[in-house]
């Protein structure tokens, strides 16, 4: 079971940005520190739910301060980004780290974002399979050209080839992952074979049946047994440890509400549409319920439970949510003192 933590760089109320994103790099800095096996960088644009605006740049950072974590993006949003300006940016990162970089992608939302950088609507709701396969293509092919799309690009050489490693010998490049919230993203993942990952606002139950439905798609698409039983999707979620499970959810549940509701409240659709946001106080409740909140048996336990009902057995949880830097970094070391022994 591999471990790694889920960073928002989350701005609670009454903090400045800046604050929010150096809570960040100190909480990846610990996390390599406390024994973890991941970071994980989400991305945002305009609102205070999260201030990294570019996760890969953040793992850059990132991967020039740690040596032995994997870094991966959760997620890098395709529709408002270039997707061969998204390969080369992972190339560069995949062979600098020596194979450290991950790179998971997904289609974001119906936002402002799309207005701000030129995209369109049409790249969220039908332009991201077509970007997809074009950043595949350009992760795993010498040349790449397009003929037709939103991308169209006489042949041009890859250059850094992914395959390039620094030591000399070659590999198969970045890992690619795909953020999952519904059949027809899951369909896309498992035909394309890559493994996905499942947010934290679902629990065991609905994450088994995306596992079980992944795995008829990649059947149908043709991909091996083998392949099907090696893929390592990530469940995100919350993390929070504490002496008595009452503390670790009283923790949660007086700091993300206000932050969950000028976060969430802040989007802006590109359209006009109106977008129903969750309650902040019943959704801390709900990811309290769901995910290792608690002593770190209980949590050990959590985290034993979903992969055995799932057989997911990487996660990527969010330590941040008591939006204090010390106790973040304590929250972090004792994940990894007191949680991992008991998962062996």
């Amino acid at each position: 079971m591999r471990v790694g933590s889920f960073v928002l760089a989350a701005q609670f109320p009454g903090q400045g940005q800046g604050e929010a994103l150096h809570r960040a790099v100190r909480s990846a800095e610990v996390a390599e520190e406390a024994g973890l096996d991941s970071v994980w960088l989400a991305e945002h644009h305009f609102v205070p739910y999260g201030t990294c605006p570019s996760a890969v740049t953040l793992a850059a950072l990132l991967l020039g301060r740690t040596r032995r974590i994997r870094v991966g993006t959760a997620v890098s949003v395709l529709p408002t980004v270039h997707p061969v300006a998204l390969g080369e940016q992972s190339a560069l990162l995949h062979i600098t780290s020596g194979g450290r970089f991950s790179l998971g992608v997904g289609r974001g939302g119906p936002w402002v974002d799309l207005e701000v950088f030129g995209a369109g609507l049409d790249a969220y709701e039908k332009g991201f399979p077509d970007s997809l396969d074009l950043l595949l293509r350009w992760l795993g092919e010498p040349r790449v050209g397009s003929t037709g799309g939103r991308f169209p690009f006489r042949e041009v050489a890859v250059v850094p080839r992914p395959q390039e490693a620094l030591n000399g010998q070659g590999d198969s490049g970045p890992e690619v992952i795909l953020a999952c919230t519904s059949p027809s993203s899951v369909r896309l993942a498992a035909q394309r074979g890559l493994p996905m990952l499942l947010g934290m606002h679902v629990g065991d139950e609905e994450k088994a049946e995306m596992v079980a439905l992944w795995n008829r798609h990649a059947r149908a698409a043709g991909h091996t047994p083998e392949d099907i039983a090696a893929a390592a999707h990530i469940s995100a979620g919350v993390a929070q440890i504490a002496d008595r499970r009452l503390d670790a959810a009283e923790t949660l549940q007086k700091t993300m509400p206000g932050w969950l509701r000028h976060g969430l409240d802040a989007h802006v659709t590109v359209d006009g549409r109106r977008r129903p946001m969750r309650d902040p106080v019943a959704y801390t409740e709900l990811l309290c319920a769901l995910h290792p909140v608690g002593t770190p048996r209980m949590c050990a336990d959590r985290l034993a439970a979903t992969s055995e009902r799932t057989g997911i057995t990487r996660f990527a949880l969010l330590v941040e949510g008591s939006g204090d830097l010390a106790a973040t970094e304590e929250n972090v070391r004792r994940l990894g003192a007191e949680v991992l022994p008991h998962l062996g």
